[in-house]
């Protein structure tokens, strides 16, 4: 913590950014924040946040753009809504996250983990597409092959526990409804493009 009122010395503050932020469809979120934490103990991920998401929030409401939009915490978001399932205000906040992942990306903001973290969206979204569902074995194989297969070497002993376990499939298998899940995804990639 010592760390991040450190770099908050050094931060200036925007007073447009929560401005900004509110004017978001869901950005209401930043407001309505009551800074319990829940979000934060809930996180699985949280430990390879520079921030928790309860920091992310109280620094948007300060006005500290460079600090949110730089901070590695929007990219390593796992998407599995724990947050949201306990927060109690129900701040949809993995839906906070891809918004200021929008404007990091929009604003050309840089950060290591955002190259992993779409090389790790792109498979995910391939191994969906493909198979009409997610095999994790084949999305750690192609996210370790496009990021360094030696860092995949530390994971060997969860790996084979996993197997052993039969919580991790070496077979992909096919949904009967893949199809189904093309079209949606032909849907949604075209309703987004549509949007400004």
């Amino acid at each position: 913590m010592a760390d991040i009122r450190i770099g908050l010395w050094l931060d200036q503050p925007d007073s447009h950014f929560l401005d900004e932020i509110l004017a978001m469809p869901g950005g209401e979120a930043a407001a309505a924040c009551i800074q319990c934490g829940t979000c934060s103990g809930a996180c699985p991920t949280v430990r390879f946040m520079d921030s928790s998401p309860r920091e992310i929030m109280a620094f948007v409401r300060a006005g500290y753009r460079d600090r949110v939009l730089n901070s590695n915490t929007i990219w390593m978001c796992a998407s599995c809504y724990s947050c949201y399932v306990r927060c109690p205000k129900e701040i949809k906040i993995t839906d906070f996250m891809y918004k200021l992942k929008q404007i990091a990306m929009r604003e050309g903001y840089k950060n290591p983990d955002a190259k992993r973290a779409r090389i790790l969206s792109k498979e995910f979204a391939d191994n969906v597409k493909s198979l009409g569902r997610n095999n994790e074995m084949w999305l750690l194989l192609k996210y370790f092959l496009s990021t360094g297969i030696f860092s995949a070497l530390k994971y060997t002993g969860m790996g084979l526990s996993l197997l052993r376990t039969g919580r991790l499939e070496i077979f992909p298998k096919k949904s009967k409804s893949v199809s189904d899940v093309r079209k949606i995804i032909a849907k949604s990639r075209e309703e987004a493009a549509m949007r400004p």
